[in-house]
């Protein structure tokens, strides 16, 4: 009795493991796994974060992060290899996707005119509308204390950042700078226009854990 009672433990542990994600294709890739890593131990979860290059590494995720990057290269890989549907498909079950910068882009329902003219095709699953490169340049990079809902001062690092230019429905804003939108929730989805894999402050992360 006591040797099954163990089975059935670890059998609970394994079905619990999160395997989360992350759209490997350019960007910030090794930054959001290694915080996603040390989010899941900071908070003793039990998981795996992996690279998603292919259709086939969608499968039974737990989460998925889009990351930053260059828009319009990350969404014709996407189309490209074939994933479009099947991420779509996991906003639509349930599945928590976050993206940052590009991702962010990419998650909205309507991109602003340098969007259109880059053809971007936007993965549309966000009531929201983004501006592209809202803050100029490389150059205009910049860092700035923000207040993030839910979540109180976060120091965030903008990098050719988008602009949420508005919400609607059901998507919510979470932070700003100055009167823009820097950061979007819409049930499973998570969206905001700089870069928090690139800091030392794992909240937004957990924040992401605890919607799985």
């Amino acid at each position: 009795m006591k040797k099954s009672r163990i089975l059935r433990s670890d059998f609970w542990v394994i079905r619990k493991m999160l395997k989360i994600g992350v759209i490997g294709f350019q960007g910030d890739v090794i930054e959001h796994i290694e915080a996603m890593k040390k989010a899941i131990e900071l908070h003793k979860r039990h998981g795996t974060v992996l690279w998603v290059r292919k259709k086939e590494d969608l499968a039974d995720l737990s989460a998925l992060i889009i990351p930053g990057g260059e828009s319009t290269t990350i969404s014709r890989l996407i189309e490209r290899r074939g994933m479009r549907d099947s991420i779509i498909e996991m906003a639509e079950n349930g599945v928590p996707i976050m993206g940052t910068c590009a991702g962010c882009i990419l998650m909205a329902k309507v991109g602003d005119e340098e969007v259109i003219r880059s053809d971007t095709r936007l993965l549309s699953l966000m009531d929201m509308e983004v501006q592209r490169n809202a803050f100029g340049r490389q150059r205009e990079s910049f860092e700035a204390d923000i207040e993030i809902e839910g979540i109180g001062k976060f120091h965030a690092i903008f990098i050719r950042a988008p602009l949420i230019k508005r919400v609607w429905g059901k998507c919510k804003a979470m932070a700003y700078v100055d009167e823009g939108i820097v950061m979007a929730v819409q049930g499973n989805l998570l969206a905001m226009a700089f870069h928090p894999e690139l800091g030392q402050d794992y909240r937004i992360h957990h924040l992401f854990l605890q919607m799985i």
